[in-house]
This record gives structure tokens, C-alpha cells and sequence, in this order.
């Protein structure tokens, strides 16, 4: 049976206490940015690091006592698995979660910190599920669906009640889809209330299956790609979270890596906040330009998980800096006698640009034994000013070849 409004207020009074009220603060700087209101859900404030923590609780509240001490397992790409070992440890219930390969470290070994019981298994959430689903069989636990259970969906909702409270003025709300289940427990919160409300559903490009749901009329399988949004990489979206949200979300966007990794680095520069990719997807739709007819209304973005492994937090940073402009890589051809790097250099200098690195090449730098081939990597102010330097290089003579971002 399909949760309702009446189940997403229950759930509420039941986590009470045990689920952080997160803030929703304004931002100033965000919202000059983008051009609407922004109001900012910092769910990654949650004690495990994201919004996961409310549908585990509830769910782990609902269970009959023997089910209790026998146990729960799930399979997760991490943040459902720390919602389910933290408030395991808290309520004493066993908790054994399948985790993706490709899980970031971080969010293995916070499981284990926690006491749950850990395995590693295949390369996607589909591979993992089986793995639970045979351990589920195997040995009498209660496999809780980390997004499709009626229980997660209801509690995933209180996110949705605390958002008409903190901003009740709000225009659309703009939330994460990678399973469905946040964005249907919002939509019963937010559509019983507020009918007038735009709610809009965001997707990384590599892991879309809502989107191939929608396009089919029902839930099916898709091949997701690498994503910097691992927690939305999901083969495909739940039943119960796709029948409750496609009556309700207004407008479905995707995004790419790049915007993805250009919202994150916003959001550390501009919030003081370190959001991991999944939970980066509002601002990132909100930085691509597709929300523009938003513009001078009140908009909430639900920045709801904050699990990014620390490993890669300075390649995703750079990936965002390359988006932005403020790195800039580039091949240029300069004369290989004595002083021709000298002058190079004082002429990137002239430009305001830094040069972080400079690499050679003659090997390969054609039939011209007087001249040489330099990869130059320099750091700019923006993207004007990344464009302004090779127009400099250029009009001095220097033959300079761009290198686009992968």
C-alpha cells in the first residue's frame, strides 16, 4: 500500500527526537548568483550526513519485536546504510548492509564505525540488492529498500513538513531524484499542503532512471555511468516512489559532471559547506540555466547528503575550478633559444595569470628545431579572464592550442 500524508505526519512524530531539525537558512550569496530567493535544506547536517537517517529511523521503529532482534539488511551506495547502522546501534537491532564496490570509502568504514555488518559486493545498487535479497532469505532478516519501502518514503517526507514551516513562502522546491523516494515523501508533504508549489526533481545525465520511467510509463532498468552524484547512481527508480511521484512533481532536469562539480565547489566557497555530489544536483540545476523561470521567486534547494570521500574532494574541487574558468589549459608554441621561456612567462604575467605548471615538448614540436611546444597550466580569475589571456598570446604571435575539459 502506498504511504500517505497522514503516514509522512505519523513518521514525524514518531522520529521526533531522534532526527535532527536541520536548518534552512537564506542565501545572500546564492541567491545573487542565480537570481531567486534561495533558501538552503542543509540535511548533510544530519549526524550520519544526510536525510537517509529519517525513512531508516521510521522504518526501524515500525518493526514487530522478533524482526527487531533477528535483524534488517538493505543494499545501499552508503547513506541509507549509515542511516540504518546508526539508528541500528541507537535502537540495538542488527543491521547488515550490501554496499557497491565503487561505495566511497568513507561512508564503509562509518558503517562499520557504527557496528553494522559490511560486504562489498558487484558493480551497481542492482548487483547489491541480490547479494541482500539472498542474505534477507538466507538468514530470517527484514531487507528494508533503501528508497521503494512505504516506511522510507513516508519518513523521507518529514524533510518536506519542515520545509513549509522554515520557509512558508516558498515558490518550488527543488530535491534530488536518484530512487524516488525523497522526492515522493516531500510531494505528500509539500502538495497536501501547498498544491501551488513547483516541485522539481533533479538527475545527474549518467543516472537517469526516473527520467527512462517516465519516458516508459513505469519503472525500468537502465546502465547508469560514473557519477560524481554516487548517491543517485540507481539501475532504476522504485515502484512506489515513481506511482506517488509522477502525479506530483511538476518538472524533472538533468545535469553533468561539470555543473555538478562547479555547484559543489560553490557551495564550499560560498556556504562554508562541503555537499557531496548527489546532494549538489539542486544547486547545480539551479547554476545551468533551466530553472531561469524561477527568477525573483522563493526557491528552496534541498542540499541533503555531505558523505563526499575525502580522497577525491580536491579533484572534484579542481573539476569545479576547471568549469569555472579559474584553470585553464593550453599548448603553445615558443622559441627554444635562450630567454624564450622568460618572455613567455613575463607575458602570462602581464596578463594577470598564474602559471602552475609548465611542461616541454620537443620531441614533438614539429620540423622548427628554434622552436618548442610548452603545456602550460595557469590559474585565472574567471572564465573572461581565461579568454582574455589567450586573445593576449595570440595577438603577440604566440600560436596557443585550448584544452577542453573531459
Amino acid at each position: 500500500m502506498l504511504p500517505t500524508y497522514e503516514d509522512v505526519v505519523a513518521a514525524r512524530g514518531r522520529i521526533a527526537g531522534g532526527v535532527y531539525y536541520s536548518p534552512c537558512p537564506q542565501s545572500l550569496h546564492l541567491s545573487e548568483l542565480c537570481g531567486f530567493t534561495i533558501y538552503c535544506k542543509q540535511d548533510y547536517l544530519q549526524s550520519t550526513g544526510s536525510f537517509k537517517e529519517r525513512g531508516a529511523r521510521n522504518a526501524l521503529l515500525l518493526l514487530e519485536e522478533s524482526k527487531r532482534k533477528r535483524g534488517v539488511v538493505a543494499a545501499s551506495a552508503g547513506n541509507h546504510a549509515l542511516g540504518l547502522a546508526y539508528h541500528g546501534r541507537l535502537l540495538d537491532i542488527p543491521v547488515s548492509v550490501v554496499m557497491p564496490e565503487f561505495a566511497p570509502l568513507i561512508k564503509v568504514s562509518t558503517c562499520q564505525r557504527f557496528g553494522a555488518r559490511v560486504i562489498l559486493h558487484g558493480h551497481c545498487f542492482g548487483d547489491a540488492k541480490q547479494r541482500a535479497d539472498e542474505m534477507a532469505a538466507a538468514e530470517g532478516l527484514t531487507y528494508i529498500h533503501g528508497y521503494d519501502d512505504p516506511a522510507i518514503i513516508a519518513g523521507q517526507g518529514t524533510m518536506g513538513l519542515e520545509i513549509l514551516e522554515q520557509v512558508p513562502k516558498a515558490d518550488a522546491v527543488v530535491i534530488p531524484i536518484g530512487g524516488g523516494g525523497l522526492i515522493a515523501g516531500v510531494a505528500l508533504a509539500i502538495k497536501e499542503q501547498r498544491p501551488s508549489i513547483e516541485l522539481i526533481g533533479v538527475e545527474p545525465e549518467g543516472a537517469a532512471c526516473y527520467s527512462a520511467a517516465l519516458a516508459a510509463g513505469h519503472p525500468v532498468d537502465i546502465t547508469c555511468r560514473a557519477t560524481l552524484a554516487d548517491g543517485l547512481a540507481v539501475t532504476r527508480a522504485g515502484e512506489n516512489a515513481f506511482a506517488i511521484a509522477r502525479r506530483h512533481v511538476d518538472r524533472v532536469v538533468r545535469v553533468n559532471e561539470d555543473q555538478i562539480a562547479l555547484a559543489i565547489l560553490r557551495l564550499v566557497e560560498m556556504e562554508k559547506g562541503v555537499v557531496e555530489g548527489a546532494g549538489a544536483t539542486p544547486l547545480a540545476a539551479a547554476l545551468s540555466g533551466q530553472l531561469d523561470h524561477l527568477k525573483g521567486k522563493t526557491v528552496v534547494l534541498a542540499l541533503c547528503g555531505g558523505n563526499i570521500d575525502p580522497a577525491i574532494l580536491s579533484r572534484v574541487i579542481e573539476k569545479g575550478l576547471v568549469a569555472d574558468g579559474r584553470i585553464g589549459k593550453f599548448t603553445a608554441v615558443i622559441s627554444d633559444r635562450p630567454g624564450g621561456l622568460a618572455r613567455f612567462a613575463a607575458l602570462v604575467a602581464s596578463t594577470g595569470a598564474s602559471i602552475k605548471e609548465v611542461l616541454h615538448d620537443r620531441a614533438f614540436s614539429g620540423p622548427d628545431v628554434s622552436a618548442v611546444q610548452v603545456l602550460c597550466i595557469i590559474e585565472t580569475r574567471d572564465r573572461a579572464h581565461l579568454t582574455e589571456v589567450y586573445r593576449r598570446l595570440r595577438a603577440d604571435g604566440v600560436e596557443v592550442v585550448e584544452h577542453e575539459s573531459e
